[in-house]
């Protein structure tokens, strides 16, 4: 920035007469020679040598160019990108006739010239304003308050006295330039203030003024006689400056001028902007009437609008058949993971068979066996243990069901040769287990061949512990047996757990002891406010906002639970589920990110369907679970999806938020059969549920019952609650159910009876464990001890030990469950942050396939907002369309913002859910990020089919269209820190104020220091340059003075094009790392 704000800095000692010097040496440097008065030898120039000094001065003019080519890229780089190209394109005179009809005029053409000290006083009066428009200027020499000769007047020049010689190189002293005061001549233009002639750029018409007697003014200009002078004449042009205050030197729109003198209307199938030099032929399939300035270029938005369309159609119609395909390959997937099961539970039932035939035989190799170790057998007693010989007259087929098996084979072979292995070799049934037998240098001794020998047999005999039908599930359950695929167990132990709210002095639980076992299902329940979910939360270590103390075991050892989460499955009490996936592909998706990544796919598939059947969901498994505004299925069925979630990754601790709340009896007991076939296979389940069926209730193995203020009543299995507070003086009415009863009595509505109070029940529960006591509750010690024979009786009745006795460490320790630096001690390696990143990329691109309907609506509004804005800010060129891109930045930021915000702020609640069970949150972030650019390449599109085609800048349609595209690049990534910081209410609102915010703060004036510095760090400033620089370098000409000033006013430069562009994306990746950061940093409150 400093260097470009050194190029601009064009009003600094150094720069500025150097600036006006060489842009007039310039324009005019060719008349560097001294030159003579009036009446001198031009005026005997005969007219056959008129074109030849006419193209020696032209000559002169170009070649100067080169000598200061280096000086005006340093004073004016800024908006003169290529020296060459842009005065070329102001100064190229292709027809000098101009300068032959002035040298015949005036007979002195070079001594009315400017000089490089006159044209220097002229430019720098645009250069200290800071403005291209017309300036008055100071007085001179030749025109001040004591001389003011008709040269001075606006359209007319004068001469040098005969005898001055003049040279046009001078930059420092202006000429005594008062005689001779003529009309301007064509071509040229004369100040007013000055007393000089200046050549017309190329794009300018500069005829001889005419009066326009009604209004006093000279036209086509706007400068009017002065009074008192008769004799005085309307002149040629007075000024070249911006077209706003020199629009009439401008070629007029619709028409062009190639020379200076000479303006020709735009004929049929042409257009001509202002300022042209030529006619421009229109593209195809647009119309272009005759003098217009544009062309309708309405045929091309509109085939750019029907192609769009066709594309999204195809998108939109095509969708259903793409997850129709995606549905036939997932029915394909299972019914080879189901032939696979069949093939494997086949294999088996072979095997079994195999198992029967040798069991046969075991009596007769154990007494082989027996023969061998003590070496005292005779061929005869050895042969009366074999199995009989077939007798020699049966048939083949008698033969063949009496041929020795192969464990006699491997028997016979052992007794024959003890010494040798070999006899192992042969196949008893299943052919793995050659694969899994001992190799022969591994057998030494025979001990080890026959205890080998022995364990195979017994390993026969475990195999066969479960048989089922050869049902769909059965094959599930046979493909999926323990033997092959086991669990690790976890078994959570906790004592004087209690949690304290930071900053208040209130307990939220309080010296909570116990154990969670694996295989078992443990019921936590309790009034309103007890702690339920309180505990849960302390148990799996996402407590927040609490002070925790007391100490946790995991499997005996002082680990963190996290350390444990791949194989922990968490049950929230809201259903979290997408809405927008069918039940299926919810599960599935589940199963595949957190199940083993070595598992092969006809496993996982099978996890699935063993989930799908138990909770039974087969009938709705290709449903969309649905959104609050999409009806789909049932809250019960919902629930079980919800539960389903966390048992396809088959976890070893699964703890369960109210899962029956809102399910029916029905329903409840279809769910807690399911999760008891999960903890037959060790799963430790732990479950807060409120007022349960007698029926649900005795599936329940534990019960942990809370009394308000966090503080355990009751720990212990099911089957001994009522005999407990029976022992207490608690009874239990008949055909009335337990829990419910309980409940009750520490809600308040009933009373226990006997001299219990409810605060007694915590105190009896710590006494009858043998738990201490804290000190604020010493004062029920005393009133319990006055009912002596409910104490002995709850002593005497105590029928087991301490769930956490004996186990836990005595020393408390301060839980600090660091997530990120615990270690992983689940011993399984789920899929990769790629592979992850795959299968995110599939579920958020069905989501978007399936809002199909909201991604139009967007593209609807672009094409409205494009129209609109297209239409009403015509590009200007004063600006350059300054304000209809500003309001393009505006427009385009808001509108993509607020569809940004739906990829973030509508699923947080699944994001958290499926990052706290260790799925990858990087995948999650790039899969988001990648589906957005389909929009973030096809919005600009959209919007510019209509606004560029309305609006018709200079610029092409590629460089509207990267400005674009890295602007939706950065303003994507803004949104996404917006939706995962704040909530959807107030990201929304940011999302509106901050473009508006911005964008005025990067209009600011340049004279605003604190404005111009702040506006370097807005995005809006470089995408509002990269548009202007983008439509300014296509002007030239008769322009340049309109973009150096503009470009000067507005702190631009067309160097800094490819600069916006970049820092625009560098903004976008910036505020993604910022998003990321976010997303991980910020967790739910």
């Amino acid at each position: 920035m400093s260097e470009m704000s050194g190029r601009r800095d064009v009003h600094s000692p150094f720069i500025r007469p150097r600036l006006s010097l060489f842009l007039v040496i310039v324009l005019l440097g060719g008349f560097s020679r001294p030159v003579g008065c009036a009446g001198g030898d031009e005026g005997g120039t005969p007219p056959a040598a008129i074109p030849l000094v006419t193209a020696l001065i032209y000559s002169q003019i170009s070649n100067l160019t080169k000598v200061f080519h280096q000086d005006i890229t340093q004073a004016l780089g800024y908006c003169i990108k290529d020296v060459d190209a842009d005065l070329k394109g102001a100064f190229n005179y292709t027809n000098l006739d101009f300068l032959n009809n002035c040298v015949r005029q005036t007979k002195d053409v070079t001594q009315r010239l400017c000089t490089a000290a006159e044209m220097k006083f002229y430019f720098s009066s645009f250069m200290e304003r800071k403005s291209a428009e017309a300036q008055f200027l100071k007085p001179n020499r030749n025109c001040n308050l004591t001389s003011w000769v008709p040269g001075c007047e606006p359209g007319w020049a004068c001469s040098v006295a005969s005898n001055v010689k003049v040279d046009m190189k001078n930059s420092k002293d202006i000429p005594d330039r008062t005689h001779s005061s003529l009309p301007c001549c064509e071509g040229f233009f004369c100040p007013r203030g000055l007393t000089c002639m200046i050549p017309c750029p190329l794009g300018s018409y500069c005829p001889l003024a005419k009066l326009n007697k009604s209004t006093g003014i000279c036209e086509p200009y706007r400068y009017q006689l002065p009074a008192g002078k008769a004799n005085h004449t309307c002149g040629g042009a007075d000024m070249w400056a911006g077209v706003t205050s020199s629009g009439e030197m401008f070629c007029s729109a619709g028409s062009f001028c190639p020379t200076t003198t000479k303006e020709i209307h735009c004929s049929q199938g042409h257009y001509c902007r202002q300022g042209s030099t030529a006619e421009t032929e229109c593209f195809r399939l647009s119309t272009c009437n005759p003098n217009t300035d544009t062309q309708n270029l309405h045929a091309y938005g509109i085939i750019l609008i029907g192609g769009l369309s066709f594309i999204l159609f195809i998108f939109y119609n095509f969708s259903d058949q793409v997850i129709m395909t995606r549905y036939q390959r997932l029915a394909k997937s299972r019914e080879a993971a189901a032939r696979s099961a069949r093939e494997t539970a086949q294999a088996r039932e072979r095997w079994k068979s195999a198992k029967d035939v040798a069991k046969k035989r075991a009596v007769g190799l154990q007494q082989q066996l027996s023969r061998t170790f003590s070496r005292k057998t005779t061929g005869k007693q050895a042969d009366q243990f074999l199995p009989p010989k077939a007798p020699s007259n049966s048939t083949s087929q008698q033969s063949k069901k009496k041929e020795p098996s192969n464990l006699t084979k491997m028997m016979q072979s052992l007794e024959n040769d003890p010494e040798n292995p070999e006899g192992f070799n042969v196949t008893i049934g299943d052919k793995n287990i050659k694969k899994q037998k001992i190799k022969p240098k591994q057998l030494q001794t025979r001990s080890q061949i026959f205890r080998y020998a022995y364990g195979q047999l017994e390993k026969e005999k475990a195999m066969e512990q479960k048989t089922q039908n050869m049902t769909f599930s059965g094959v599930i359950s046979m493909a999926t047996d323990t033997d092959v695929r086991s669990r690790p167990t976890i078994e959570v132990a906790f004592k004087d757990l209690t949690l304290t709210l930071k900053g208040k002095n209130k307990n939220l639980l309080r010296s909570v002891t116990g154990k969670l076992f694996p295989g078992r299902i443990s019921a936590i329940m309790g009034p309103s406010g007890a702690g339920k979910t309180t505990f849960l939360s302390a148990v799996l270590g996402k407590a927040s906002g609490c002070t925790i103390s007391g100490s946790i075991l995991v499997n005996g050892r002082p680990d963190s639970i996290q350390s444990y989460k791949k194989i922990i499955g968490f049950v929230p009490q809201d259903d979290i589920v997408h809405g927008n996936l069918t039940v299926e592909e919810n599960l599935r998706f589940s199963a595949r990110c957190r199940l083993a990544a070595d598992m092969p796919k006809p496993d996982k598939v099978l996890v699935v369907e063993r989930v799908i059947e138990s909770l039974g969901l087969q009938g709705i498994r290709d449903s969309l679970v649905g959104t609050v505004e999409k009806r789909g299925i049932s809250g019960g069925q919902r629930k079980r999806v919800n539960v389903g979630l966390e048992m396809v990754m088959e976890p070893s601790l699964l703890i369960l938020d109210e899962p029956t709340s809102g399910l029916d009896s029905s329903s409840s007991n279809l769910l807690l059969r399911a999760l008891r076939r999960e903890a037959l296979e060790g799963v430790n389940i732990s479950m807060v549920v409120h007022q349960p069926s007698y029926t649900l209730y005795k599936m329940f193995d534990d019960l942990i019952l809370l009394a308000k203020g966090g503080l355990i009543v009751y720990h212990g299995p099911v089957k001994k609650v009522e005999e407990y507070f029976t022992g207490i003086g608690i009874n239990v009415p008949d055909r009335v159910n337990p829990p419910d009863h309980l409940i009750d009595i520490l809600e308040g509505i009933l009373k226990p009876g006997g001299g219990v109070t409810v605060q007694h029940l915590p105190v009896r529960w710590m006494l009858h464990n043998g738990y201490p006591v804290p000190n604020d509750m010493m004062q029920y010690l005393d009133q319990i001890a006055s009912s002596s024979t409910a104490v002995n009786s709850s002593a005497s009745g105590a029928p087991e030990q301490s769930f956490a006795g004996g186990s836990l460490q005595e020393k408390d320790e301060h839980l600090q469950h660091t997530f990120s630096l615990s270690h992983d001690l689940s011993n399984r390696e789920t899929a990769g942050v790629l592979r992850q990143y795959r299968y995110y990329l599939g579920r958020v691109a069905k989501q978007r396939l399936r809002e199909a309907k909201i991604q139009a609506a967007d593209y609807l509004i672009l094409l409205v907002a494009g129209a609109c804005l297209g239409t009403l800010s015509k590009v200007k060129g004063d600006t350059f369309g300054y304000r209809g891109y500003m309001y393009t930045v505006i427009a385009v930021s808001l509108l993509t913002k607020i569809a940004a915000l739906r990829s973030f702020s509508l699923d947080k609640l699944e994001y958290w859910r499926e990052s706290g069970s260790g799925m990858s949150s990087l995948a999650y972030f790039l899969s988001k990020d990648t589906i957005d650019h389909f929009n973030t390449l096809i919005k600009p599109l959209v919007f510019l089919s209509m606004f560029f085609f309305f609006n018709n800048p200079r610029s092409t349609f590629l460089d509207n269209y990267l400005v674009l595209l890295c602007l939706g690049y950065c303003v994507t990534g803004m949104a996404y820190v917006f939706a995962i910081v704040m909530e959807p209410g107030p990201a929304q609102l940011w999302c509106v104020l901050l473009p508006v915010v911005l964008t005025l703060v990067a209009s600011q004036d340049q004279e605003d220091k604190i404005g111009s510095a702040l506006s370097n760090y807005c995005y809006p400033k470089w995408a509002l340059e990269a548009f202007v620089v983008a439509n300014a370098q296509r002007y030239s000409g008769v322009w340049l003075i309109t973009r150096c000033g503009t470009l000067l006013q507005l702190g631009y430069s067309l160097h800094d094009w490819n600069h916006s562009l970049v820092f625009l994306v560098l903004c976008g990746i910036g505020s993604r790392l910022l998003a990321y950061i976010s997303l991980v940093t910020f967790g739910k409150k």
